[in-house]
């Protein structure tokens, strides 16, 4: 072939890759079936903007699935996340979502079995010594219990949902320590607060590398950003009590999101 042909099939070629390059949909997801499970911090609680027919589970538009199903466009895309949700409830009312078609699976659980409102409410409202009495019997279930809870619920994902990629979230440390705020705790139940969160951060990290899952930290994303940081990411006490200590707009938008997309 003569080496003027040569170059122009080169260049041919080159042009033909960068005008692929340039009109395919870069957040394209074409044949992504994405289902988005578990509690409130996937659902959106404390971001508003709640989708009235998902009523008392509190699913927001503003959460990290609905944000990412907008910017992604899979192929399907089924929104279950349910405020309140321990994981046996995921087991008996979100799994149905599933089947052998899904390829994606997000999921945040674990903070309601361990008792987290209840924790928070006697943090908030009682002594240092009431307090660190409710962390403490949060972190003994986190350690003994939660495991094999943990366990069943990511088996019978894999059961539901055989070929999907799934990818497990955390929870953010709640406070910045030595951080201040107009209302709020003092910094002993801050550090017994944040230190449920690494058990727990650290038990369900283990439980999903043992599942083939992929967990996701977001206690890294969220420094800074705690509350009492100044730029929080989390809501504080609300009159709206349902969405205190939960991740606001910036949260999902900001922590979760990405957090989530790096892994997907």
């Amino acid at each position: 072939m003569r080496p003027y042909r040569v170059a122009s099939a080169v260049l041919a070629a080159l042009i033909l890759s960068l005008a692929t390059l340039f009109t395919a949909p870069a957040a394209g997801a074409a044949g992504v079936q994405y289902v988005a499970l578990g509690d409130s911090y996937s659902s959106g609680v404390g971001a508003g903007s709640y989708i009235s027919a998902s009523g008392s589970c509190y699913r927001s538009t503003k959460s990290y699935p609905y944000l990412w199903n907008a910017a992604h466009a899979p192929s399907s895309f089924a929104f279950v996340a349910c405020s309140g949700a321990k994981t046996d409830d995921v087991i008996s009312g979100q799994l149905s979502s599933l089947s052998s078609a899904t390829t994606l699976v997000s999921i945040s659980i674990g903070g309601n079995d361990a008792g987290f409102a209840d924790t928070m409410t006697t943090c908030v409202l009682s002594s240092d010594s009431a307090c660190l009495s409710a962390v403490s019997a949060s972190r003994t279930y986190i350690n003994n219990t939660l495991p094999g809870k943990l366990d069943t619920v990511y088996a019978d994902i894999r059961a539901k949902a055989p070929n999907a990629h799934v990818v497990v979230l955390g929870y953010p440390h709640m406070y910045k320590i030595g951080g201040s705020c107009l209302f709020g705790i003092g910094d002993t139940k801050r550090s017994a607060i944040n230190a449920a969160a690494d058990d727990l951060a650290s038990v369900t990290a283990k439980r999903a590398a043992d599942a083939g899952f992929t967990f996701v930290d977001v206690r890294g994303i969220f420094t800074n950003h705690e509350i009492c940081s100044g730029s929080a990411w989390l809501n504080s006490t609300k009159l709206t009590v349902f969405e205190s200590y939960h991740p606001n707009s910036s949260g999902q938008a900001y922590g979760y999101l990405p957090s989530f997309s790096s892994a997907a």
